[in-house]
């Protein structure tokens, strides 16, 4: 519908398609608009990597319309836009190490499939279309040098005899701080350049048929219903496959690089927010907690809430390719615009994820992904 500037906004109930809907965030933002009683169509191909090879939409998709097919699919995606009035676009395919030899596979999923959606909704337009990208087009996050400079374009060397952290020209430390959306991208990695291609193409094709557009930047996003046993998933579900097979977690570099974590109940409401504010057209938000933690710090958290304390993480003391250093999120043009405040404590998140792992059967196929990355020379 139209508001009286004549910009559109949610109506009272909505038609909305989720791409990749059966995935992690989909299945959760499937059970909140539901419950905000607008209707809700899934695309999902049941990707065999996340799903496993006998898939089945979740049980969280109850309520929902439930298509199997490729968002690549022209003649399918054109059917499922049928009375579609927004789109939450998810479909993808995740994982920065993965990224960097599945090259064909990532850009193919993740552009041409955001491609083939913009052109079907070039046919069929929506009111909006709110895309996930994700922290990872920022690259090294926000610093602050000695001299109290800000620095965005922090570099560093992937292999490092006295420290991991990036220095300024003359090898002073540089600060990590938190990370806001001016900041310029730095893509270092196949996953980055494809997450900012489906933004930046979602924001200029979408206005062009008459459709508002809006991008979400995730950062590091965890709990119940993340796939357990996809080696290239978020690191917090890694952690669990390795605890819940009597393993320890195994942590790249020395473990104290930085990231914000977000539960996804509080993602899935960004993207309600997102689907109804008509201030946010155009525009892109950071989506974390606004609270940064050490890569090693949440796997001991993680450890003692599956009660494992024993079981340390393993450190590596090597880099993979691709990989960054610091990034955390500055939240506050998301609290501002939307509304957007996280709200999950990190601490409740976690017990949450181990009631649900424990009632899982998870394969930890880590070592399998490590190898396959260490052969083709992507570790260092």
């Amino acid at each position: 519908m139209l508001n009286s500037q004549g910009i559109g906004e949610l109506s009272l109930k909505e038609h909305v398609l989720i791409t990749g809907g059966a995935g992690f965030i989909g299945r959760h933002l499937a059970r909140a608009l539901l419950g905000k009683g607008h209707d809700v169509r899934v695309l999902d191909c049941l990707l065999e990597q996340v799903h496993g090879p006998d898939a089945q939409p979740p049980a969280e998709l109850d309520g929902a319309e439930v298509v199997i097919g490729d968002v690549r699919d022209a003649e399918k995606l054109e059917k499922t836009l049928s009375g579609i009035d927004s789109v939450v676009h998810l479909a993808a395919e995740v994982g920065v190490g993965q990224s960097m030899y599945a090259i064909n596979r990532y850009v193919s999923v993740n552009d041409l499939g955001t491609a083939s959606l913009l052109e079907a909704l070039a046919k069929r337009p929506a009111r909006r279309v709110v895309v996930a990208s994700s922290m990872s087009i920022y690259g090294e996050g926000l610093y602050r040098d000695t001299d109290g400079k800000l620095v965005e374009d922090a570099t560093r060397k992937q292999a490092v005899s006295l420290s991991w952290d990036p220095i300024d020209h003359v090898g002073r430390p540089l600060r990590p701080v938190a990370t806001p959306e001016w900041k310029r991208p730095n893509l270092a990695s196949v996953y980055a350049l494809t997450k900012y291609v489906q933004e930046r193409m979602t924001l200029a094709v979408a206005p062009a048929y008459g459709m508002e557009a809006v991008a979400l930047r995730l950062f590091n996003v965890f709990g119940p219903g993340q796939a357990l046993s996809n080696p290239y998933t978020g690191v917090l579900a890694i952690f669990a496959s390795r605890l819940a097979n009597g393993k320890p977690p195994l942590v790249f570099e020395d473990g104290r690089q930085r990231r914000d974590f977000v539960h996804v109940g509080d993602v899935a409401e960004a993207f309600a927010l997102a689907l109804e504010h008509s201030n946010a057209n155009g525009e892109a938000y950071n989506i974390g907690s606004g609270r940064d933690r050490s890569i090693s710090e949440i796997a001991e958290a993680l450890a003692i809430a599956m009660d494992r304390p024993s079981i340390g993480p393993e450190i590596i003391g090597k880099a993979r390719t691709g990989d960054i250093r610091h990034c955390f999120a500055d939240t506050s043009k998301a609290q501002r615009e939307l509304g957007f405040v996280a709200r999950q404590s990190f601490t409740d998140g976690l017990a949450k994820l181990t009631e649900w792992v424990a009632g899982q059967e998870v394969h930890d196929r880590v070592p399998e992904a490590r190898r396959e990355l260490e052969m083709r020379g992507l570790v260092a």
